[in-house]
């Protein structure tokens, strides 16, 4: 019975068809146009939904046609933002020595939601925070060549350590006493 009923939706689907109606040219030579743009973005790098959508419109291809596109390439994993937003904490905290602070900001203005960024977040904890913010420390530490002649001379350098931990969006008071860490470390060494 069961066999009889899927025969015949069959036969009516054979008896509707109608050559060309399974293909829209149009509409693929649209899409055409606006995945090869699309691929060209994400071979440069990666990027957010929202991101690549941005600058897709911004090339004034039309907003329906871009969508199909995006769901195209998210349907076949090309298009990520939870993936994107994992590998862009990890690179920029790792190599740029980005706070967990600045980078939720940054995948924020990418269009990323809250909940998607702080899972990428989640690989980051508050020790290795320190540590990255203590490399920078030590690093612009190192660039003090003397020991400070006076208190004025001490408080330039000091500032000059926070300033790379600030930039970077570390807490200030957790800036703050990791700069006068490692001036006192260069300035034992120098002694």
């Amino acid at each position: 019975m069961e066999r009889d009923a899927r025969i015949d939706q069959l036969r009516q689907a054979l008896a509707d068809f109608r050559p060309g109606s399974l293909f829209d040219h149009e509409a693929e030579e649209a899409k055409a146009a606006v995945r090869k743009r699309a691929l060209l973005f994400l071979d440069a790098r990666a990027r957010s939904r929202h991101e690549l959508r941005g600058r897709l419109l911004d090339l004034e291809f039309e907003e329906a046609v871009v969508d199909d596109v995006l769901d195209d390439l998210a349907g076949v994993g090309l298009l990520d933002d939870a993936a994107f937003a994992h590998e862009w904490v990890r690179q920029r905290h790792a190599r740029r020595g980005k706070s967990s602070r600045v980078l939720d900001r940054e995948l924020q203005d990418k269009g990323v939601d809250s909940a998607t960024r702080a899972d990428a977040l989640e690989q980051i904890d508050a020790a290795d925070e320190e540590a990255t913010a203590r490399a920078l420390a030590e690093k612009k530490a190192r660039s003090v060549r003397t020991v400070p002649a006076d208190r004025a001379e001490s408080d330039k350098a000091l500032r000059r350590i926070v300033g790379v931990l600030a930039r970077r969006g570390f807490a200030q008071g957790m800036s703050l006493r990791i700069a006068r860490e490692a001036l006192d470390e260069r300035v034992a060494q120098l002694s």
